[in-house]
């Protein structure tokens, strides 16, 4: 279970079904990395690109605080059926595109074409393979994927470092940690 920090469905309680296999974002580290975009983006003209979507914790937050474009990519049926379900259930079903795919082939597949995010949040699993996470990194910054002033957002475990030329800053919440990527920052702007 996991609710809904602020919005228009501001503290609303999502469960879902017992046999899912999610962690969902804690909702004092949720609190925190939505404080922290809200003074980076003014959430009601951006688009969002969540990845490894689980069962919706980040994009349905995005789309209570009025976030007009999210898509998100979530590999298990079960798993992207329920945040559509949950999105249609919430009035959000305009706002959040989801996407079943497997990330790595979703984003491979999209590379270099023209649609750009604002925001790009990846949650992928704490137990992904540290060659992953780089990986992940690499394909999202040189894929073309964020709009010139773009951020992308990993959240991952606090014993996870990152060096990468866009690379900006780590914020840890316990266990959790969000590290952030700028488009700019490797181009010199």
């Amino acid at each position: 279970m996991y609710r809904i920090i602020s919005g228009k469905w501001k503290a609303k309680r999502i469960a879902a079904p017992k046999n899912f296999d999610v962690r969902p974002t804690t909702d004092f580290a949720k609190e925190a990395l939505f404080s922290m975009l809200e003074h980076r983006f003014d959430m009601q003209f951006i688009s969002v690109l969540d990845l490894f979507g689980g069962i919706g914790s980040i994009c349905l937050e995005f789309a209570s605080r009025d976030c007009p474009d999210i898509t998100t990519v979530e590999m298990n049926p079960k798993h992207a059926g329920f945040i559509n379900t949950t999105a249609q259930e919430l009035g959000f079903g305009l706002q959040v595109n989801v996407q079943r795919s497997d990330v790595f082939e979703w984003l491979k597949k999209k590379r270099n074409q023209s649609r750009t995010y604002d925001l790009i949040f990846a949650d992928p699993p704490f137990d992904m393979d540290e060659k992953k996470y780089h990986d992940l990194i690499t394909l999202i910054m040189e894929g073309d994927f964020l709009k010139e002033n773009g951020t992308f957002v990993l959240e991952h475990q606090s014993r996870q470092k990152f060096e990468h030329p866009n690379y900006i800053e780590t914020r840890k919440y316990g266990n959790v940690s969000f590290s952030f990527f700028d488009k700019k920052k490797a181009e010199g702007l």
